[in-house]
Formats: structure tokens, C-alpha cells, sequence
């Protein structure tokens, strides 16, 4: 038995699950979305991440990027070790890739703000 608190949703269930002969039993979930998280959580726990890349703009140090899905909780560490040599050399507007398909996982890492598009360039 494992207790888990569940981030599907708004509600922030506490889940007990417990592996059963058919799969997982979940209880304490107030939506569908908890045992769906359940089941990810102990088979293949992901998340999304969210924090910054370098660029060579003196005035914006800093840009904000995210994952445009959800990548497997453990490659977390590795791809912040990547992101730390990562240099954003180009005004990128929102959305557009920073790194592209990380890991072979067909997911992007992408610029969440549009501040690099409006300084004036030097």
C-alpha cells in the first residue's frame, strides 16, 4: 500500500493504492483523473518542467522555458543538466523550441515568455 497525494487535479486528493492481481486498486480520488494519476504514478511517474535557459542577452539574463509535455520523472535531473549548457542566442517568441524532441521522447522544451522579442537588440 502507498499513499499519494494526487496532482491530476485542483482537488489535491490524498490516494491510497494498493497492487492488485488485476492492476491497482485506488481509493480516496474524487474524479477519474485520481486513479488515472495512480496508476502513471506507480507505473511511470511523470511531470512537467518548468524553469530557465541561459540566453546572450546582457538586458535578459534568463529565459523562462517549460516542457510542452510531460517527460518521465526520472530523466527530470538529466535534462536539467542539459538545459545548464543550453545558450538562447535568437529572439524566440513564446512557444517556440528551445530544444527540440529531448531524449527521443518527442517532446519540446519551450520558451514561455515573450521578453527576448521585445528589447531592442543591440
Amino acid at each position: 500500500m502507498r499513499k499519494i497525494l494526487c496532482i491530476g487535479c485542483p482537488n489535491g486528493c490524498r490516494l491510497t493504492v494498493e497492487k492488485t492481481q488485476d492492476g491497482f486498486s485506488v481509493s480516496g480520488n474524487r474524479c477519474k483523473r485520481g486513479i488515472a494519476f495512480a496508476e502513471t504514478e506507480m507505473t511511470n511517474p511523470t511531470r512537467s518542467l518548468t524553469t530557465t535557459v541561459r540566453t546572450a542577452f546582457p538586458g535578459v539574463p534568463v529565459l523562462p522555458v517549460r516542457t510542452a509535455g510531460e517527460i518521465p520523472k526520472g530523466k527530470i535531473p538529466e535534462l536539467m543538466q542539459f538545459l545548464n549548457t543550453v545558450t538562447v542566442r535568437e529572439a524566440l517568441p513564446a512557444g517556440a523550441a528551445v530544444a527540440e524532441n529531448v531524449f527521443g521522447l518527442g517532446i519540446n522544451v519551450i520558451a514561455t515568455s515573450n521578453i527576448l522579442c521585445e528589447i531592442e537588440t543591440v
